[in-house]
């Protein structure tokens, strides 16, 4: 999975004409797999080669490639050799993915912003995300859009009834990719490689402590 040396793509990220944003971004990994590429060549390949602007939602593209399409792009927190807004494509191996979709009536999903307040419903350790539709996500950037999101994962009950509020959440774009993380789409288990990877390195080293008391393995001394 993790690439034995790290090779840097020369490419230089014009040219690609695809029709979305993602195939833009799919084709440049597709070109350069095995080798590492920047923010700054994603977001050459993202640009819209009409206007010639970069679109603000590159980075929500690139995430999904990885939920939804099934593909494994690495970043610093998957290989520690990487450094920060680099990422390596290491095969065209694809995982697969759930099936399509139900969405909630626009009723539904109506009821279900004013319940939200028109806020992310996403909460960690306690605490509400709480962005609001429009505002700038001052982690994952771009403007704020909220979407509709199964309280029960999609991979247990893909059939959520389309009528029913309670059966839907609004989440901001990174909490869509953050749940799709802690979720395998295909089994409807905890994926646990998808939080270790999410995880920062204290996490992970706090897990790795507890793997090896848990194998009966000499506890690893501390860096």
């Amino acid at each position: 999975m993790i690439p034995t040396a790290k090779i840097y793509s020369d490419d230089p990220a014009t040219g690609y004409g695809e029709s979305s944003v993602s195939k833009r971004i799919l084709a440049l990994f597709l070109a350069n797999v095995g080798k590492v590429v920047t923010r700054e060549q994603i977001q050459k390949a993202a640009t819209n080669p009409e206007t010639g602007l970069i679109p603000e939602n590159w980075h929500q593209r690139l995430s999904e490639l990885r939920t939804d399409s099934g593909y494994t792009i690495l970043a610093k927190r998957d290989w520690p050799e990487l450094a920060a807004s680099e990422y390596v494509m290491p095969s065209t191996d694809r995982r697969a993915t759930a099936a399509k979709r139900v969405m909630p009536k626009p009723k539904t999903w109506a009821e279900v912003l004013k319940r939200a307040g028109n806020c992310c419903q996403w909460r960690e350790d306690g605490q509400p995300c709480g962005l609001r539709a429009g505002d700038i996500d001052p982690i994952g950037g771009g403007t704020v859009r909220l979407t509709a999101d199964h309280t029960t994962p999609h991979s247990i009950n893909p059939a959520a009834d389309p009528d029913d509020p309670n059966a839907w959440q609004a989440l901001c774009a990174r909490h869509q990719v953050t749940k799709k993380n802690y979720w395998d789409s295909t089994t409807g288990k905890m994926n646990i490689l998808g939080i270790l990877q999410n995880a920062n390195r204290q996490q992970k080293e706090e897990a790795l402590q507890f793997l090896l008391t848990y194998f009966g393995m000499a506890t690893r001394p501390k860096e």
